[in-house]
């Protein structure tokens, strides 16, 4: 009888493309969303959770070919119908509000949080998975919801510590960049592809500046890999009149606003999204958004298909070293637009809706970079195991820091080597380690170890100071509280 072959073991590694998160990582992601929530709360949106997998019909952007979605998104057929994870939060609320349009309040201002997928190559700081943090209004077609969202995210970014003149939201609208490329001989449904190579391609500008931009609006670009990317195919004077939209701001609003007007002279689209334009540049000069925060910017296209007008991006402005050693500036972090079409796939009849999408990784990162975040997560405090027998005790104590809203943890290990309940502590970034062997039960008292204080002393400290900073102390067991909080408090 074959002897059957041995199962290898799984490799315990994380899929390409993904990964995992940690502490710190958790909670101030978990921190900064509450933050961003509020802001989104005190505008008025309520929150919605969606399911994160619908149908690629649903979907919209991809659709399935003979085996296999194409290429963006991650999908599987079942029972004949293909289903794929969500690869933002924007289709699924055309859906929700397609499904539920006769329960919901019309406009309908919710946002939402949570993870997106895309079947995309990755690359340093680029994840397959990652989350989004939306907010968006749907069923008004005013500019004002446009200007709401711009001035909203600007509060967002300030909320969780971007410092204005760090920072500045970028308006533009796909209207204009409509009545441009009518202009440049692009309009019909012949030229859709041409069309949509050209969006990306400007998407781009701050990646590959204005020479990858013209190679991708000519014949193509190769990148560094050697990856070869079809471009529009587009003439000379064509690109010349794409690079000249896209590098039409100005040193002011109105300026910019007038280039844009020569730049869209014969155009009836572009004439309009113009005035959109300048509607949303007065409504947030009201409100006293000026162009320290908010600026119209041409070169701001958003790379998705489905906007229809205004669009935003908020970019970080301070430099920061890129994966190369390079001085850079940090970049997006957040984008949006108005979808008025997206709706009206499931519907027939025009829904307008606009909204913003905020990179929460991106984010994340900027605050690293700026010190307002450490990476760093505060640890419990440990009550240590002196005696086996008395485990009721220390669970007592811990329950004890535990309602006066300490976070606190009994060790569980083994605690035959008291050394390695310290390592642990150390490990867990613990601020105190609290004591109690039977000599400290039987007068009533515990040991409080300042493990912070610790770490700083047995680095640099000198006998002296040693003596007058003891980091290890006697205290009443009735005092536990009030001695652990202060410990805390002295590193605060």
């Amino acid at each position: 009888m074959a002897k059957q072959k041995k199962q290898p073991r799984p490799k315990a590694e994380t899929p390409k493309g993904f990964r995992d998160y940690f502490g710190a990582e958790v909670s101030e992601r978990q921190q900064m969303l509450a933050k961003i929530a509020e802001v989104y709360h005190r505008y008025g949106f309520d929150p919605l959770e969606t399911s994160g997998v619908e149908t690629v019909e649903a979907l919209g952007k991809f659709l399935p070919d003979v085996d296999r979605p194409n290429e963006g998104v991650f999908a599987f057929e079942e029972d004949g119908t293909w289903l794929a994870l969500r690869y933002d939060m924007t289709a699924p609320l055309a859906r929700v509000a397609a499904q539920f349009r006769n329960d919901l309040p019309s406009p309908y201002r919710r946002y939402t949080m949570g993870p997106v997928w895309r079947n995309e190559k990755p690359g340093p700081g680029r994840f397959r998975q990652f989350y989004q943090c939306d907010a968006d209004t749907v069923g008004s077609g005013s500019v004002a919801a446009d200007a709401e969202i711009c001035a909203m995210l600007s509060d967002c970014l300030e909320a969780v510590g971007i410092e204005r003149g760090d920072y500045v939201v970028r308006v533009n609208n796909r209207k204009v960049l409509n009545g441009v490329m009518e202009v440049a001989g692009l309009a019909g449904d012949e030229k859709e592809a041409e069309r949509g190579i050209v969006l990306r391609a400007i998407d781009k500008m701050d990646r590959l500046g204005e020479s990858g931009v013209r190679d991708l609006l000519g014949e193509g670009r190769k990148d560094e890999s050697g990856d070869f990317t079809k471009g529009a195919g587009l003439s000379a004077e064509q690109i010349g009149k794409i690079i000249a939209f896209v590098q039409a701001r100005a040193g002011d609003n109105p300026t910019t606003i007038g280039n844009l007007k020569t730049l869209t002279d014969g155009s009836d689209i572009g004439t309009q999204g113009v005035s959109e334009l300048e509607q949303i540049a007065d409504l947030l000069a009201a409100q006293g958004y000026g162009p320290d925060r908010i600026v119209i910017d041409p070169s701001v296209v958003r790379g998705l298909g489905y906007y229809t007008g205004p669009v935003y991006e908020a970019e970080l402005t301070f430099d920061v070293q890129n994966e190369k050693g390079q001085t850079v500036q940090f970049g997006s972090v957040a984008g949006g637009g108005r979808y008025d079409d997206l709706v009206k796939r499931f519907t027939g009849q025009e829904v307008p809706a606009t909204g913003v999408s905020i990179g929460v990784d991106r984010l994340l990162a900027a605050l690293r970079a700026t010190g307002k975040l450490k990476g760093e997560d505060a640890g419990p405090v440990i009550v240590t195991v002196m005696d086996r027998d008395r485990m009721a005790d220390y669970q007592a104590m811990a329950s004890t820091l535990r309602n006066a809203g300490i976070r606190a943890e009994v060790y569980l290990g083994n605690p035959k080597n008291f050394g390695n309940q310290l390592k642990y502590a150390d490990k867990r970034r613990s601020p105190v380690a609290v004591i109690q062997g039977s000599d400290e039960a039987a007068r009533g008292v515990v040991q409080l170890k300042d493990l912070i204080l610790g770490a700083k002393l047995a680095q640099d400290a000198t006998l002296e100071e040693w003596k007058s900073q003891p980091a290890q102390t006697e205290v009443p067991l009735a005092d536990l509280v009030a001695e652990v909080q202060a410990m805390i408090a002295r590193h605060q």
